[in-house]
């Protein structure tokens, strides 16, 4: 069990949570919550001991193991996969190394009466019990079974992790994390660069074999299957649910309607109170009860209504311009990168209105076909477009192609048309760029910040054939919605490259799956996409 007490951060004269305090149990599986700059990211800091609080104290077992897993971080480049891996159990071999050198100076020193040699004995003694009562693994086992659950194929093992996208060596650091087999595993993002099968693996080990976890993730589909307690950081204070995620909206909503009132209710009588101190503060035989309001008032503690709800804001696209019936069409496309074959004679055909997703494994050839359909790469096979489609286009790096001499207001004032114009404002305020954020330059923001700016951005050009790739990274679940729903009304064509099942639910009604340098089509949603291949995987791994 760890517990916080009361603790408080403050930057720069700002607070940005204060007397926060809560226990962390054996087995707790808990999603921090909350909007971005919150402070979820500061508080699981905090909590791995990076990051010290202003006031307060955490306080822990002795010899209690907490993983961290930040949301960016790069590993080694002078090291094997496998030997990156390895070095979870690098405390374990220390200890082993350690007892062999001692136990060989106890073997040549003579001073049997010394304070020394007794000294040496202790410490052999220490780190033998502690040594000895490790469960006995086969190391190398362990390392292949994580990794291979991680997404990394058995000849990847020996690839110097320089070659690896930061994605990939997340997952590196991910599987060192999970084989230490710590008291309380801290993920910040962890989905972010996992491909949907890897992500279910990574949530049984969660659920299954992981001790206490506290998660931060924009993956609702993720956090639902994995925590069952919710803790939110709100306006400088927690909340604490013991429920899932879904449970959880459904009592903050509850909460919120409650806070509401009673802040309604007390506005009334602080205006009723003031009115009275007002009207009778010369009146003489008044003057002990205009004291007492006065003194009421100065004691009030003021209510206030966690975050303003944007809920009510509604994101449209630009009427799509009518293209042909089939905007993509591909017959016998094949993609090879000197002697690696990405996929070969792949075929399928897009209807106009279509909403498609690519799924896939990492590396299998989804951003690949989206580069031919963008004309961006050579490829052997047929690909045509249209009668008059207009490509609107999100890539991954969509965030560095932004003017940085601009300031987020003045990048989408530019491209804003009709009724779209009229709400800059709000549209800005639901994607966290409101009040002073509007008036930053582009230059200045967040990978995350530039990312949503340049979601906007695309929301607003009216073109019928969108292609979004990997969209939701850096987005939270509010403005998750917000495009989901816009998306669902847009009245063009979607392409979406996505890992997060709870966006592609309800939204996409066709599956293109990458994989085994094929490309296969499945006429169902995600929810049927997913029940077809779990019972693919249980057959592979019988198989085995």
């Amino acid at each position: 069990m760890i517990s916080i007490d009361a603790i408080a951060v403050e930057f720069s004269g700002r607070t940005l949570f204060s007397d926060v305090s809560f226990v962390i149990n054996e087995n707790d599986k808990i999603a921090l919550m909350g909007k971005n700059g919150a402070g979820k990211s500061t508080l699981l800091k905090i909590l791995a001991g990076i990051n010290k609080p202003t006031s307060g104290s955490i306080s822990a077992p002795k010899d209690y193991v907490i993983a961290y897993l930040p949301q960016h971080l790069l590993t080694e480049d002078n090291c094997t996969v496998f030997e990156e891996t390895s070095k979870a159990f690098a405390s374990i071999f220390s200890m082993r190394d350690e007892i062999e050198a001692l136990n060989q100076e106890l073997t040549v020193r003579t001073d049997y009466d010394s304070d020394d040699y007794m000294k040496l004995i202790e410490r052999v003694s220490e780190l033998s019990e502690k040594y000895y009562s490790i469960e006995e693994i086969n190391y190398d086992g362990e390392v292949e079974k994580v990794l291979k659950g991680m997404g990394f194929l058995r000849e990847d093992f020996t690839r110097p992790t320089s070659e690896f996208s930061g994605g990939w060596r997340m997952r590196i650091e991910l599987a060192k994390i999970l084989l230490q087999k710590p008291d309380l595993i801290l993920l910040d993002e962890p989905t972010n660069h996992m491909d949907i099968e890897s992500i279910q693996w990574l949530e049984d080990f969660l659920v299954n074999s992981a001790k206490a976890v506290v998660v931060i993730s924009h993956d609702r589909a993720f956090v639902d299957a994995i925590t069952t307690r919710t803790i939110e950081v709100t306006m400088g204070r927690i909340y604490d649910y013991k429920a899932k995620y879904s449970h959880y909206l459904e009592l903050r909503k509850e909460r919120r309607a409650q806070q509401q009132k009673q802040y309604e209710e007390q506005q009334k009588f602080i205006a009723e109170t003031t009115e009275f101190i007002e009207r009778f503060k010369g009146t003489y035989s008044k003057t002990l009860q205009v004291q007492s309001r006065v003194k009421m008032l100065e004691k009030l503690d003021i209510i206030e209504v966690d975050e303003i709800d944007t809920s009510a804001l509604r994101l449209t696209f630009p009427p799509a311009p009518r293209s042909g019936r089939y905007p993509v069409t591909i017959s016998d496309l094949s993609k090879s990168y000197d002697n690696h074959l990405v996929f070969k004679d792949a075929s399928l055909t897009i209807e106009r209105g279509e909403k498609v997703a690519f799924l896939g494994r990492n590396g299998e050839g989804k951003s690949t076909m989206v580069k031919a359909i963008m004309n961006e790469i050579d490829f052997a096979g047929n690909l045509e477009l249209g009668h008059n489609t207009q490509i609107g286009y999100f890539a991954q790096n969509q965030a560095s192609m932004l003017d940085e001499s601009l300031t987020v207001f003045e990048t989408i004032d530019r491209i804003a048309e009709g009724d779209a114009r009229n709400k800059i404002r709000d549209i800005l305020g639901a994607f966290m760029f409101g009040g002073d954020n509007s008036t930053k330059k582009v230059k200045v923001l967040s990978g995350g910040e530039k990312t949503r700016l340049a979601m906007i951005k695309l929301l607003l050009e009216p073109v019928n054939l969108l292609i979004l790739d990997e969209p939701t990274n850096h987005l939270d679940m509010k403005t998750k919605d917000i495009i989901k729903d816009a998306l669902k009304a847009f009245d063009g064509t979607l392409i979406l490259v996505s890992h997060d099942r709870d966006f592609l639910d309800g939204l996409v009604t066709k599956v293109y799956e990458f994989g085994n340098k094929q490309v296969k089509t499945h006429f169902e949603d995600i929810n049927g996409f997913l029940a077809t291949k779990k019972l693919e995987n249980l057959k592979e791994i019988e198989r085995k």
